[in-house]
């Protein structure tokens, strides 16, 4: 015994923890040194069957008093503390399943350690399942998402095969066990320690398989076909709008019903409109002197419409003005608004004529050079 390190010691534990704290512990030491993530080497192996070993004493309602008082003479005989894993695999379900805080479970474990769940779900050769739903990813401009618009889609699912009718099987071939696994759907896998049931992969868990498979269909039971249809899309979608075409999908399986095609919409950016919900946004540029003296606007809509609009004299820049039911359709008749940002352009080169006005009209105006700082709030936004 005097090789043994302190069980305690052995899994970073007070002697005082709880019976949780002693599981939490182990699992973690348990997923890190398993042999299964560690091929060859005998060093994580060892500690392994030492957190292992601690595990099963410290865990035992019995075990761990008499551990606590005389040590490990006082195992002798117990069948623990010697190797002996019995109690902590008769656990392991408790152990690693439910832990809260941790994150996962007893499956999540055997993922990670395995590459595969730890369960199955076995399904009879003629039961009815619904087939897999697809995604098509569409690209629409702007003014689609806005005012609505048709798309021609082309895309390919799995329909039920036309010369076994989706059964897999060739004419007079009949369903036999599954030598992979025997009829059961199931596989034993062994890996240190530790044994899980996987679905057979031969047979997907179903636990039998065609004697003589169609031959178009080399047993699958379907074909993919390219399909294509007309899409309506309607007015005043959003980036990332989900629509769902019923049973568009992949064929389901035994006369199963097929799953949906999903059609994600994504909007393409305008190089000069944004849009806030129902509402439209632009930036219209005007001179100093027109923003100054107000004048009368054609503003292009983004549905190519000319709109009057007449800027008030004096508008300051980045002033934003509204224009009523310009915006996005959203209703029966009805729609968002559409508003103007105004851009103030300062010219950056004058002729001599603009530039003797300019003196003129600073002459006139008599602006002081030396002006006050005025309240943030009394700025227009």
């Amino acid at each position: 015994m005097a090789g043994k390190r302190d069980y305690y010691e052995v899994l970073g534990i007070q002697k005082n923890a709880t019976e949780d704290e002693i599981k939490k512990a182990y699992r973690k030491l348990a997923v890190k040194y398993h042999p299964d993530r560690n091929p060859g080497d005998k060093e994580a192996e060892e500690k392994f069957k030492e957190a292992t070993e601690a595990y099963e004493v410290l865990s035992d309602d019995q075990k761990r008093p008499i551990y606590d008082q005389y040590g490990f003479a006082g195992l002798d005989g117990m069948g623990g503390g010697g190797g002996g894993y019995s109690h902590a695999f008769h656990d392991f379900s408790d152990l690693f399943g439910g832990m809260g805080g941790m994150g996962g479970g007893f499956s999540d474990i055997f993922e990670n350690i395995f590459g595969g769940g730890g369960r199955s779900s076995r399904r009879r050769p003629d039961e009815p399942s619904q087939g897999q739903s697809l995604r098509y990813d569409l690209n629409i401009t702007f003014k689609d998402a806005v005012y609505g618009t048709k798309a021609e889609i082309t895309f390919q699912h799995n329909e039920a095969c036309t010369e076994c009718g989706g059964t897999g099987g060739a004419k007079g071939s009949k369903r036999k066990p599954c030598p992979t696994c025997g009829g059961s759907g199931q596989v034993r896998r062994q890996a240190g320690f530790f044994a899980v049931q996987q679905t057979c992969p031969a047979c997907g868990g179903v636990g039998t398989k065609i004697d003589n498979p169609c031959k178009k269909c080399r047993g699958t039971g379907y074909e993919t076909v390219t399909k294509k249809m007309s899409l309506t899309i309607p007015a005043g979608v959003d980036d990332g709008k989900r629509i769902a075409i019923p049973r568009m999908g992949d064929v389901g399986a035994n006369g199963g019903p097929a799953g949906d095609l999903i059609v994600v919409l994504h909007v393409e950016q305008h190089e000069y409109f944004e849009r806030d919900g129902r509402d439209l946004y632009c930036a219209i540029p005007v001179t100093f002197a027109q923003a100054a003296l107000g004048v009368t606007l054609d503003i292009t809509s983004l549905d190519g419409k000319k709109i009057k609009f007449a800027l008030p004299a004096g508008t300051t820049n980045g002033k934003l003005y509204k224009i009523k039911g310009e915006g996005v359709p959203y209703a029966e008749g009805r729609k968002g608004d559409l508003y103007v940002k105004i851009i103030v352009q300062i010219p950056t080169r004058l002729n001599s004529e603009q530039k003797r006005l300019m003196e003129e009209f600073a002459r006139i105006e008599n602006a002081t050079t030396s002006p006050s700082c005025v309240p943030l709030s009394s700025l227009s936004r």
